[in-house]
């Protein structure tokens, strides 16, 4: 007996329709904090960005052009991100039958190609600067440049990677860690200006060659978060957890498979477990809608579970096939 915790449900019950709109405008409201989140961190990461650039003319400084170049690049992820939380929203069809939320995967990897640019274009400015070295030119309003800039991108990495987490959107997570590292690489630019004022140049190109180094870094952490994700790859956490909740409902003799994958934000479970051989297929529809409400309860990043209901001692995929 297999039993879709969704639509199939709520048409045979009546009273979980109520639970099932509901679910929805949860759904609609985490889409909702995401966007906000991210157009409005964005907006500021921005206006930062061109206030540094004007400092960066100013001074000359390549360390604050790296970082100024990486800002831009930051704010300029609220782009694919808008676009796939914007599409996430969308109802599932008929060809895409699990909805849209993997785009949100996707928006991950252009956000890694963003911070990869800008870490490229950052290195081959400072190395660049490094065999012709100048000193910088207002050191003071370097500094007070690069103390905006890592007051901006600490705020903006705090308000995404807390939605993030609250929505369980890795997309989000990963922006709000490029924009953390960010602000790092601005604390990095007031040594550098300290640097060339106390008589050595070269220091501006070799913190913007460190600096690059740092956001590959980021990359590279953030790239292995992201393609797990891609794999369906899940924290065995989050099995661990699936099943503690299923081993409290009444009725429920063993647990044969559980499996789960990432959509988007949300999660998408299946778990295989067995009952009663001797039970009504009321009785074991009943279990398996208990099942589904108490996962949804206690962890409410799930957005749909498939339970399927098998008699002890027959119970596993094992025993699905023919012989």
């Amino acid at each position: 007996m297999t039993t879709n915790s969704n639509e199939s449900q709520s048409a045979i019950i009546p009273e979980l329709n109520e639970g099932s709109h509901s679910h929805s405008a949860a759904n609609l409201l985490t889409s909702q904090k995401a966007l906000r989140a991210v157009i409005t961190s964005s907006i500021i990461l921005f206006v930062g960005s061109i206030l540094q650039f004007i400092v960066v003319l100013m001074s000359g400084s390549v360390s604050l052009l790296s970082d100024t170049i990486h800002n831009f690049s930051d704010a300029a992820t609220a782009i694919p991100l808008s676009f796939a939380f914007i599409i996430g929203r969308k109802k599932p069809s008929e060809k895409f039958n699990y909805g849209y939320g993997k785009m949100e995967d996707h928006a991950s990897v252009i956000i890694l190609l963003f911070m990869i640019s800008s870490a490229i274009y950052a290195t081959y400015i400072s190395i660049k600067r490094f065999y012709n070295p100048s000193p910088v030119e207002h050191v003071g309003i370097v500094i007070i440049a690069a103390l905006i800039g890592f007051i901006i991108n600490e705020g903006a990495a705090i308000f995404r990677i807390r939605v993030g987490k609250q929505i369980h959107s890795e997309a989000l997570i990963t922006d709000g860690k490029h924009a953390r590292m960010d602000g790092f690489t601005s604390l990095a630019v007031i040594f550098a200006a300290i640097g060339s004022m106390l008589g050595y140049p070269e220091s501006d190109s070799v913190i913007g060659i460190i600096i690059s180094i740092v956001i590959f870094h980021s990359v590279w952490e953030s790239a292995k978060e992201v393609y797990t994700r891609m794999l369906d790859g899940v924290n065995p956490e989050i099995i661990s957890q699936l099943k503690n909740v299923v081993k409290t409902i009444s009725g429920v003799e063993e647990i044969s498979e559980t499996r789960a994958r990432w959509v988007g934000h949300k999660l998408m479970a299946e778990v295989n477990v067995a009952v009663n051989p001797h039970l009504t297929v009321e009785k074991g529809h009943e279990i398996a809608l208990n099942i589904d409400r108490e996962l949804k309860k206690q962890l409410s990043f799930i957005s749909m579970v498939v339970v399927h209901i098998d008699p002890l001692h027959t119970s596993g995929e094992r025993h699905h096939h023919g012989a």
